[in-house]
This record gives structure tokens, C-alpha cells and sequence, in this order.
């Protein structure tokens, strides 16, 4: 039914990637991979320990550790898969397995980012390792979370869910999942949908009067998502006229230190109304342009400026902010 490994790296991605290794600015991007704390073969995994997480202000129990060994889950996956060293293959399954044998629930205020962010990158480490066993953790502890999609929440929380319910879709060869994720991202009822998240034909986003840092979190969630979708035969890119590509246009073109429109709007749930476009986090890129520039530029040819500028300004990408997105998209993506 699916491809695998088909979530967000399929199988002639990475190899076509191995025979980059040697070159700029994959070579660059490998080191930065290699050198993050989270990459290493011996990396002392945290899990185990944690029946509940709990992720809520001055509350967390065991969040921290999920989210350090999520990365390190995933980063170790990637490395076995570029270099072959089977300790990295060994660690990351460790880590699964720990996570796996112990964790039974998801809680707290922040529940859904916790269960959306972490399990991203352990459903696409265990993808990419074919490990089975995992399913079962996953449908115990974090699917329940994201299922509802977040509607009461700013767009990042259920473009965060969208993103993880398709990752879980292909690797538990689950096509209701799949195609439940695929419906929200485009006719969702929450600010995630996106047509909701990016609000109209200038690129401008949910959250761009809010702050640059979560703006910027909600397109690479949706991006991310249409990567997924794309690797299993299904086009999310092109939704909406290309709304995707506006919206990434409009946010790196505000944080190069452009102008941008900008029209006064309140979101679905009526909570939020930003009257300004925000200046906070402004011009602080994250590492989430490379993905969406290789679509856009790379496979379709179309000009995407704006989108050139910020990943070129951060190549080769580092990690990301904490495990809010895969990160070394100039390695991982860039064609």
C-alpha cells in the first residue's frame, strides 16, 4: 500500500544522497549532522523510566527526555543509513525500544505538541529503520493525542498533528490515518489547514502577528507534511494555487528585512486577532527553507526567491530549535 522507507525520506533519496557525501555543501551538512550532540553512537539514552510524560509549564515529567531522545533516535537513523555504521542503527533502536517497553501515556497542557513534535521523529526513525515493535507505542501513546488535531490551539499545533498522523499513516501502513491528515491539511476546521494557517494570496500566515518564531514553526510543520504526502504519490504542494510556497515567499521576505502586507485577522477559534504584522524573532531563520526550496525550485522549477535567500543565508542548515523540526535540510533535502 505504501512505499517505504516512504515518511519523509524515501529509499533512492538517501541513496542518491550517499553519492553526494564527498561534495559541497552535503559535506558541510554531514559534519554539522556528525557533530550534534544527538548524533552520537553513544548517546545515553534517557528512556525507560517514563510511563507518563506530562508536558506543561513548571510540570513536565520526562518531556525533556522524550524530546533529547527523539532527536537522538532520529539523527542515529539517519547516520546509519549515510555512513552505515551499525552501532548508529543499534542506538537508535535502542532507543526505541526503551521508549517503546515504557511509555503508556501523553499528558499535560501542551499534550499534543509534545505527542506531535517527539513522535515525528521517532515514527520517521523507526520508518527508517523498519522497526515493527514500535507500532504498538505508537498507537498506545501518541496517536490518541493528535487524532483531535489541536482546534483550539494557533495553527503550529495542528500542523504539528497533520504532520505526525501522516508519518504514522505510512509506517503502520495505516491509509484511514494517512488519508485523515491529508483531508485536515486541506479542509480542516482548525487554524492548521492550509488555507487557515496561510490566510490569503500574499503568503501572510495565523500566526505572522503573533511572532516569527512560531510562524515560521507552522509553515515547515505544513511543508514537512507535503513532503510525506509526496513521497507516497499524493501532491499537497500544489494545494491552494501553491499557497504553501506563498507563504514561505512572504515569511522569509519579512525576516530578510523586507516589507510585507498585511491585513488585520482573527483566527478560527476567535482567540487570537493581531492588528500588526510582529516584529519579534524577526530575522532569527530556522532551519526549515532547504525542504521547501528543493520542491519548489528543485523538482517543479518555479521561482521561489525569497525561499533561495534564507536557505542559502543558513547553508549548510544546522539542527533545530529543540525537536521542533528535522533540521540539516541542506544535507537531507537540497538537490
Amino acid at each position: 500500500m505504501f512505499t517505504h522507507p516512504g515518511a519523509l525520506h524515501t529509499k533512492p533519496d538517501l541513496e542518491r544522497l550517499r553519492t553526494r557525501l564527498n561534495d559541497e555543501p552535503w559535506k558541510g551538512g554531514l559534519q554539522k549532522l556528525k557533530e550534534h550532540p544527538a548524533s552520537s553512537k553513544d548517546w545515553r539514552i534517557r528512556g525507560g523510566a517514563f510511563p507518563i510524560v506530562c508536558r506543561e509549564t513548571k510540570k513536565n515529567v520526562g518531556n525533556d527526555e522524550l524530546a533529547s531522545d527523539s532527536n537522538a533516535a532520529y539523527q542515529n537513523a539517519l547516520l546509519w543509513w549515510l555512513t552505515g555504521e551499525k552501532a548508529h542503527r543499534d542506538k537508535a533502536l535502542a532507543i526505541l525500544d526503551a521508549w517503546g517497553g515504557s511509555l503508556q501515556s501523553i499528558t499535560g497542557h501542551d499534550k499534543e505538541l509534545a505527542a506531535a513534535l517527539y513522535g515525528f521523529k521517532l515514527v520517521n526513525a523507526a520508518e527508517l529503520l523498519g522497526h515493527k515493535p514500535f507500532a504498538e507505542c505508537l498507537r498506545r501513546a501518541f496517536i490518541p493525542v493528535v487524532t483531535s488535531f489541536a482546534t483550539f490551539a494557533n495553527g503550529n499545533w495542528d500542523t504539528a498533528c497533520i504532520k505526525m498522523l501522516l508519518a504514522c499513516g505510512v509506517f503502520l501502513d495505516d491509509k484511514a490515518l494517512f488519508d485523515k491528515a491529508v483531508a485536515y491539511y486541506k479542509t480542516g476546521a482548525g487554524n492548521g489547514r492550509l488555507t487557515h494557517y496561510i490566510i490569503n494570496e500574499t503568503g501572510q500566515c495565523q500566526e505572522s502577528g503573533r511572532d516569527q518564531q512560531h510562524v515560521q514553526l507552522g509553515i515547515a510543520h505544513l511543508a514537512e507534511a507535503a513532503e510525506i504526502a509526496w513521497n507516497q504519490g499524493v501532491d499537497l504542494y500544489s494545494e491552494g494555487n501553491f499557497r504553501l510556497l506563498k507563504g514561505f515567499e512572504y515569511t522569509a521576505k519579512y525576516n530578510l528585512g523586507d516589507e510585507v502586507p498585511f491585513e488585520r485577522y482573527k483566527d478560527k477559534t476567535g482567540k487570537y486577532d493581531w492588528p500588526t504584522i510582529s516584529d519579534e524573532g524577526r530575522g532569527k531563520l530556522r532551519p526549515i527553507y532547504e525542504l521547501a526550496l528543493n520542491h519548489f525550485e528543485g523538482r517543479l522549477g518555479k521561482k521561489a526567491p525569497y525561499t533561495r535567500r534564507a536557505a542559502e543565508s543558513l547553508r549548510p542548515e544546522g539542527a533545530a530549535f529543540q525537536a521542533d523540526h528535522p533540521g540539516f535540510g541542506t544535507l537531507l533535502f537540497l538537490r
